[in-house]
């Protein structure tokens, strides 16, 4: 149910106290929390105290009916609970008019409890909907918008509001987090909102390239500077020329160009491979890496002149494991995305396992599972079953520890996820990276750290 408080806030407002109570009961024991208005004030007087998803409400009350209660609701509220209400044969008519003024549906009494908390659950579902719109519609309103971060997260608002205040510098950034949660995206937005916001942002992943190539790639090179070399090329630095350049895992570079980016950063200065002429760049570093570079330090893999000149203003980007807020709203947000795929639904169920679910990979993951899901599954309507991992077992619960005794450590429980992953793809290391959202060289340190050996099929290699 609700990412935070688990439980459906129900308002059941009837003058007949036993069938309130009756009512109350029942859904409390479905695990909703209940509450009673006798009349149509006393109704109004709760609602106006707190917050309810979901209002029961009979149309026939002493002091305000049902009708009258229902205008004030849509009139006074911007995001009112989902109205259900209640009526008597005689008065269907008067249901269908409640309907018309934006009731959920109705019910004839008596009703079956399943079937009121069946709807119950799929009032809730919209009503979480349009919460979230309200939400994305606000953020897009707002006089510096973020398009690209979808979140309704406190931690990621409060690095939202840093990156705000520090983007007008012209400090480094190195931005931490683990693979998948986001880096690019806060580099990208402290790109925009700086002075440098209309010139070039761009990245390379430090980690994927070779020595000779990365350096060619960052600095260029000059025609015959080195076998294959036909032709003069501009490297990132001048290309990036009054502009952002991302220096995606950082962490991964060797000694040798450690020193040579420390002198870029340092006074913007440096040479082409195979040149004698100094160029010169204004150029804003930011940094990123899933590594702890202080570590690196200690241990002689990282400059410490240069850990100190790329961390002048540290950002570090939680796990979606320990921001499950972000779950529901992001899984709605990859349907949006991927709708050319096949428009679909998620249910509530659906959405609290993707919500309890550890997430070794974090938004990445996310993303291949949701994308996953809305080709595979065969119903308008993605359900627990249609979803590509074991949800009700390989999970943690949204405080961040497991969920059961199963896994005693956070790591027992990223290899099992990970085994599962290697077994599902038959032991294809690169359709694993992807969807565990993870980079190659990163699951082949994992697949080592825990000792998975499972054979990588002939025709991958």
């Amino acid at each position: 149910m609700r990412a935070g408080q688990g439980k459906i806030r129900v308002l059941i407002a009837d003058d007949e106290k036993n069938f309130a109570k009756v009512l109350k009961t029942e859904l409390a024991r479905e695990g909703h929390s209940t509450e009673v208005a006798s009349d149509g004030r006393e109704a109004l007087e709760k609602l106006n105290e707190q917050e309810f998803d979901v209002l029961i409400l009979d149309l026939k009350m002493p002091k305000l009916g049902g009708i009258d209660v229902l205008k004030e609701v849509k009139k006074k509220w911007v995001l009112p609970p989902e109205v259900i209400v209640f009526t008597g044969h005689g008065t269907i008519p008067t249901a269908v008019e409640a309907m018309k003024l934006g009731a959920y549906t109705y019910l004839t009494k008596p009703c079956k409890t399943a079937e009121l908390n069946l709807l119950v659950k799929k009032a809730y579902e919209k009503q979480q909907i349009l919460r979230e719109n309200i939400y994305l519609k606000t953020r897009l309103g707002q006089e510096k918008p973020f398009p690209e971060i979808v979140t309704v997260s406190g931690k990621i608002r409060q690095i939202l509001q840093m990156v705000v205040r520090i983007a007008p510098t012209d400090s480094s950034v190195l931005i931490t987090g683990e693979s998948g949660t986001g880096k690019e995206l806060i580099a990208k937005a402290i790109h925009q909102h700086s002075k440098r916001g209309d010139k070039p942002f761009l990245v390379i992943n430090c980690g994927a390239l070779q020595e000779s190539i990365l350096e060619s790639e960052l600095f260029g090179h000059e025609k015959g500077a080195f076998t294959g070399a036909h032709s003069a090329k501009l490297g990132l630095f001048e290309v990036a020329d009054k502009g952002t350049l991302l220096l995606d895992e950082i962490g991964e570079i060797s000694n040798a160009m450690q020193l040579k980016l420390l002198r870029v950063i340092e006074t913007g200065q440096f040479f082409r491979v195979g040149s004698t002429r100094e160029r010169q760049v204004d150029v804003r570093v930011l940094s990123a890496t899933n590594k702890d570079l202080q570590e690196l330090v200690k241990s002689g893999r990282f400059r410490e002149d240069l850990f100190y000149r790329v961390n002048v203003i540290p950002i570090h980007i939680p796990p979606l494991r320990e921001r499950p807020e972000d779950v529901p709203i992001l899984t709605r947000h990859f349907l949006h995305v991927f709708a050319p795929l096949g428009k679909k639904a998620i249910s509530q169920e659906a959405i609290k396992f993707l919500s309890r679910y550890y997430w070794p990979g974090n938004v990445r993951e996310l993303q291949h599972v949701i994308r996953r899901a809305l080709i595979l599954s065969p119903k308008d309507q993605i359900e627990p079953e249609d979803l590509p991992l074991d949800l009700q077992v390989n999970r943690a619960s949204p405080g961040g520890g497991t969920s059961s005794g199963s896994f005693s450590t956070l790591g027992e429980l990223e290899r099992a996820h990970i085994l599962r992953v290697m077994e599902q793809v038959e032991g294809h290391r690169g359709q694993a990276a992807q969807i565990l959202g993870i980079d190659p060289k990163t699951l082949y340190r994992k697949l080592l750290t825990y000792r998975i050996d499972i054979a990588e099929p002939r025709d991958s290699r």
